[in-house]
């Protein structure tokens, strides 16, 4: 299943340039999954050592947020998943 991946302007670095990119997996966490396969130091990025989500990033599918269900929310073909970065001052 390939859904569309739209990058927060960090990402893109990893991605030579591309605001969006296709990825395969029936949850958010494989997708993730499959963008560090091809797109090396991505994954690293997003999660921790364990795998999670960092908590400065929040996942939308579909204009929706995916929290708190993040990586194990399932997919359908065509989603569009959006990776934004939380800002936060103090």
């Amino acid at each position: 299943m390939s859904v569309r991946v739209r990058l927060h302007p960090y990402f893109r670095r990893f991605t030579d340039g591309q605001d969006a990119v296709e990825a395969v997996g029936q949850t958010i966490g494989e997708c993730i999954d499959d963008l560090g396969s091809r797109f090396p130091g991505i994954k690293e990025r997003l999660c921790d050592e364990k795998g999670e989500l960092l908590s400065f990033y929040d996942i939308y599918v579909n204009s929706q947020s995916c929290y708190p269900e993040e990586l194990a929310k399932p997919l359908k073909d065509g989603d569009e998943l959006t990776i934004v970065t939380i800002i936060a001052g103090g």
